[in-house]
């Protein structure tokens, strides 16, 4: 991984409309991601993790769909200000994504050498001849066996692993610099989950591609990501270093996810949850959006939205006012006095 910026998002906000309201999946939220890194994104359903990752690819539905304000940066361009035929010049060979369910993202109609090879021809300027050597290419570097048969099948006629692998394959086409997984091992056994995580493990190590994993799986980003960020309500809550945030996570809700994941070095008992439930999508409130379910909150929690504030480490933020430094507070002081 190196220092250089990639990916750049500011203060993205994403909402859908339901009649006559809008209902704000995505709160402001900001990162970046670095050339050659693993990010992890996590968090319950409705999160916003999926919504992100589809802003991200200029995939939201419009309507109702919008994005509101912010900034998507990817190589000094705002993919928020350009056309629709500009961003599939982006979408699929630059940025490219891995959607959560591979049965349903594949088309049945259709072989899977037909859907490999769309990619490359609307990027590449390959022949249908170099197409099909570069599509059962690309079926044994995702480890799929008798590739040369295989792009003569239909997804039904693969497993679940196996339209994983071909999903990823798809999403490697154009050999992109920005992987987006959205669950890619969701409803996979664990075996194959693992196979799936060395793959893309291997991919961003060989190709130096860069990764935004979303995911609710933490010891997934325990085992491949550099970096995590935990999202609740379309907020993010806690981001830094994959290991500050597992060892010593601050925000009430991290470590609640912490204490849901058994351990499986003895007998814990009853296993650990979370109370109460994620706030329904549209259902404003002031203060912070956890408050209902933390077991540390304080007056201000019901009243204040907290920011999120630095801790030690520079690249570790918590959004909480248990984690408020002393020299923030006295910033605000200075302000409202």
């Amino acid at each position: 991984m190196t220092e250089k910026r990639i990916l750049h998002i500011r203060d993205l906000k994403v909402s859908f409309h339901s009649g006559q309201s809008a209902i704000t999946a995505v709160d402001g939220i900001s990162f970046d991601l670095m050339e050659g890194e693993i990010l992890g994104i996590v968090g319950e359903s409705g999160s916003g993790k999926s919504v992100t990752s589809l802003a991200t690819m200029g995939l939201i539905p419009r309507p109702p769909g919008q994005i509101d304000h912010g900034l998507i940066e990817f190589e000094n361009k705002d993919l928020t200000k350009l056309h629709e035929h500009e961003l599939r010049k982006i979408r699929g060979n630059q940025i490219a994504m891995i959607f959560q369910e591979p049965m349903t993202s594949l088309n049945p109609l259709f072989t899977i050498g037909d859907q490999l090879g769309e990619a490359l021809q609307i990027h590449t300027r390959l022949s249908k001849k170099e197409r099909k050597e570069k599509t059962i290419e690309l079926l044994n570097l995702v480890g799929i066996p008798r590739a040369s048969e295989v792009i003569k099948e239909y997804p039904h006629q693969l497993s679940g692993g196996m339209r994983q692998r071909v999903m990823i394959a798809i999403a490697m086409a154009c050999n992109p610099r920005v992987l987006i997984a959205d669950e890619p091992t969701t409803a996979l056994d664990v075996t194959i989950q693992a196979q799936i995580l060395s793959l893309m493990k291997n991919l961003n190590s060989d190709m130096n591609t860069s990764i935004i994993l979303i995911t609710h799986d933490l010891g997934v980003v325990a085992e491949i990501c550099d970096r995590v960020i935990v999202m609740y309500a379309g907020e993010i809550v806690e981001q830094g270093d994959v290991r500050t945030i597992l060892k010593e996570p601050q925000h009430p809700y991290t470590i609640g996810l912490l204490k849901s994941v058994p351990d499986l070095r003895g007998n814990q008992g009853r296993l650990y949850s979370i109370p109460g439930n994620i706030p329904r999508p549209g259902s404003t409130r002031k203060g912070c959006q956890f408050v209902e379910r933390c077991e540390t909150s304080k007056s201000i929690c019901f009243e204040e939205s907290p920011q999120l504030y630095r801790q030690n480490l520079p690249d570790h933020r918590v959004r909480c006012f248990l984690h408020k430094r002393e020299e923030e507070a006295e910033k605000d002081v200075r302000v409202t006095s």
